[in-house]
């Protein structure tokens, strides 16, 4: 058996690039920053960098945690703050967040050596908003949503791929059908922490605590 304690010692921890944090230079509210570094990591080629770890707890407070694209980040002047995922209301995360509508969210850059955490309410977003971020979606990801048997158990390979291969039809015929439990939601942060790794481990870490509708900023040990 292979002992994994040196192999993990042994592997490479900021190997990429480590930019510059200057705190003193950071806008007034979160979103801007957050704009500015998803940005630089697309221009930095980060494999999949609107790629995010949502983490819920359900009526009994047991946490779960996946990985969920953001589909948008709403500023100050489009109702913002927000960041948007969607969710089936049927899947385990829908049930969680109807349960406890407060969720965290984590994007990890580890190219960049960076890391962003938010937490806070969430809201679900309405009817036709929820319906065009479905239509949205590619062929393949509506006609599994139609479905809406996300984390159910598995014990008909055959029948799943009629059930799908009718959905599919379905769409083919109706391209404008959406899933009623399908629900875009918004992430509206209390507390944005912005984590900037230095090969040195001098890291820096700063958080964004709303204040009313204001933010107050604050540098944090590393």
């Amino acid at each position: 058996m292979t002992d994994l304690r040196p192999l993990l010692r042994e592997l490479p921890v900021f190997a990429g690039a480590t930019p510059d944090f200057d705190v003193a230079a950071v806008p007034a509210e979160p979103v801007g920053l957050f704009r500015a570094w998803l940005l630089e990591a697309i221009r930095a080629g980060v494999p999949e960098p609107h790629a995010m770890t949502l983490a819920t707890t359900d009526a009994d407070g047991l946490p779960s945690a996946r990985v969920l694209i953001l589909k948008d980040v709403l500023g100050p002047d489009d109702g913002g703050p927000g960041w948007q995922f969607a969710v089936h209301a049927a899947s385990p995360k829908g049930r969680d967040l109807a349960a406890r509508p407060y969720a965290a969210l984590t994007f990890h850059w580890p190219a960049l050596a960076r890391q962003i955490r938010l937490r806070g309410p969430v809201v679900p977003a309405d009817a036709e908003a929820s319906a065009e971020d479905f239509r949205a979606r590619g062929l393949p990801a509506r006609a599994e949503a139609l479905l809406g048997r996300q984390s159910t158990p598995l014990t008909d390979q055959a029948g799943r791929d009629r059930d799908l291969a009718a959905a599919r039809e379905r769409l083919d015929r109706d391209p404008a059908a959406v899933a009623e439990a399908w629900t875009l939601c918004t992430l509206r942060p209390e507390r944005v922490e912005f984590w900037q790794g230095r090969k040195d481990r001098d890291h820096v870490r700063l958080a964004y605590d709303r204040d009313g509708t204001a933010w107050r900023t604050e540098r944090l040990w590393p």
